[in-house]
């Protein structure tokens, strides 16, 4: 895949190459000779048919998270989290040691603690990333999904974007099944704050445990608001808010 540069941009095939605009600009590529039906059958392509199997595997245990957050995604995430979810889906599809090459799964590899480290740290907006964002520590209560912040103070502790006057922070917690293909989640109720010197000991709960089986996922949500005659807006369609998995168990 390559690049246009050029001061005139291409549309369609020339010379068995195709260009095409994509999010990324205007992109070439060589077109491939191959069809579907030999990939599918040929014996030439089954390492080819054995990594498509995997990567949709990997793609289908992604969108279950993203589904099971989809409440929180919708305040805080960016155009290339399905595509940054599958890959750290596909790293952890490796830890999976039971399952032959084209049947390893997630469901099988998430047991391991190490892939499920790769989870931990994952941010769903990567234009607003926890890191460049929060900066007081926290902890995670895995046992009943509190994450607890004691000693905040807004000003000091947020790098907050210009215009904002208060933040909202929130917990969620996950049950996910990546082998039947369930999820469930309960979000703890926001605690919002006014962006000043205000000590505050912040403990976000939610109401119960989500029911089911499944691996455990735990997520922080920060949103920025602006205050405007008494109601509060959230500021550039949740540009900079941020949402990432702090625990996984």
């Amino acid at each position: 895949m390559a690049r246009q540069t050029g001061l005139i941009k291409l549309k369609g095939t020339l010379d068995n190459v195709n260009f095409y605009k994509s999010k990324d600009g205007n992109m070439a590529r060589m077109k491939t000779s191959v069809d579907g039906a030999r990939i599918a059958n040929d014996p030439a392509f089954v390492r080819t048919r054995e990594n498509g199997q995997e990567f949709g595997s990997s793609a289908k245990a992604g969108k279950l998270v993203r589904g099971a957050l989809r409440t929180l995604l919708q305040v805080a995430s960016d155009g290339g989290v399905t595509a940054r979810m599958t890959k750290v889906m596909t790293l952890i599809k490796n830890f999976d040691t039971q399952s032959a090459r084209g049947g390893r799964t997630v469901a099988n590899g998430i047991a391991d603690p190490a892939a499920k480290e790769l989870l931990k740290g994952f941010n769903f907006n990567n234009r607003s990333a926890m890191g460049s964002v929060f900066f007081k520590p926290f902890t995670v209560d895995t046992n009943t999904g509190e994450i607890s912040i004691p000693g905040l103070i807004p000003i000091n502790d947020l790098n907050f974007p210009q215009g904002a006057t208060h933040v909202s922070f929130k917990s969620g917690w996950a049950k996910v099944d990546f082998m039947d293909g369930g999820s469930e989640v309960q979000l703890s109720p926001a605690a919002n704050l006014l962006i000043d010197s205000t000590l505050a000991n912040v403990n976000l709960t939610p109401p119960q445990a989500p029911q089911g089986a499944g691996t455990n996922i735990f997520v922080l949500c920060i949103e920025f608001f602006q205050e405007v005659n008494g109601a509060q807006y959230s500021l550039k369609n949740g540009a900079y808010n941020v949402l990432t998995i702090v625990d996984v168990s």
